[in-house]
């Protein structure tokens, strides 16, 4: 995708446009061409528009003079397209930026490519369902697999859980749970380890395990034997047409009673281990 040029439409992806003098009625066009994000940046505005805008529907808004056209940025895996990191709320937890005024109680993350930011459904309602567990048994420790940013693990520990471990198979991604585990005053409690549950042994009262079906199938076996009696499990980075598949390898693991929410198209599910 070329810098700064029409080029960059027509890629298959989001892309950038930033707006010079930008004329009145400029912000009520750009929701009309179903912009995916708008920010003023001082006299200028900027979007991030999906492909299906076309080079022809931006110069017939805006002409051609007064746009740049460069690269969006991609966060969790491509799946939310913002221009800048913002704050955003998660069940009862308030997400902010690193560089973010502090705010009592609110979790700072850092602006990575790790998974986690927050804003996609499945953390929403990993950390909702976690809320729910640790409010009503207070477990003294979370495993985390697919820790990513580290939020769900760092979650945990905010809402008063003593311990987190969480798994990764990208060193970066590690590398970005411990800068947030460090700027949030957590990193005592939060060990980190680089791979899957195989990595690991023993288990917990909490599981939490935020990927894809795939890897979730895949891990299943192993997974189950990370859940401490009686403990709890909640999957999630599920498309919905993929919920009874991953339902069916948990139930073969010997996992009966599962519980599920979906939330534009994605699926959590929960379950307590029945031994």
């Amino acid at each position: 995708m070329a810098h700064g040029g029409w080029a960059a439409l027509g890629c298959g992806l989001p892309y950038r446009i930033d707006l010079s003098c930008p004329r009145p009625d400029a912000l009520d066009l750009l929701v009309e061409l179903g912009a995916l994000d708008i920010e003023p940046i001082g006299d200028e505005l900027a979007a991030i528009l999906p492909d299906s805008v076309t080079e022809d529907m931006v110069a017939a808004q805006f002409g051609r003079a007064n746009v740049t056209v460069s690269d969006a940025v991609a966060r969790d895996d491509g799946s939310v397209w913002m221009l800048s990191p913002r704050a955003v709320r998660a069940g009862g937890l308030v997400i902010i930026p690193a560089g973010a005024a502090a705010q009592p109680g609110a979790l700072r993350l850092t602006d990575s490519h790790a998974f986690g930011t927050g804003h996609h459904p499945t953390t929403a309602m990993c950390i909702e369902a976690l809320e729910e567990i640790v409010s009503v048994e207070r477990p003294d420790c979370v495993l985390d697999v697919g820790t990513g940013s580290g939020i769900l693990a760092l979650t945990a520990l905010m809402m008063g859980v003593p311990r987190a471990v969480g798994l990764d198979i990208d060193p970066s991604a590690l590398e970005a749970a411990a800068e947030n585990a460090r700027l949030n005053q957590l990193s005592d409690r939060l060990e980190l380890v680089c791979g899957g549950p195989d990595m690991v042994k023993g288990n917990w009262p909490v599981v939490v395990a935020n990927v894809l079906a795939a890897p979730l199938i895949e891990m299943a076996p192993v997974l189950v034997q990370r859940v401490a009696r009686r403990g709890r499990l909640i999957l999630a980075g599920i498309h919905s047409s993929l919920d009874a598949e991953v339902r069916r390898a948990y139930q073969h693991c010997g996992i009966r009673q599962i519980d599920s929410k979906t939330r534009a198209g994605w699926t959590v599910l929960t379950a307590q281990a029945p031994w």
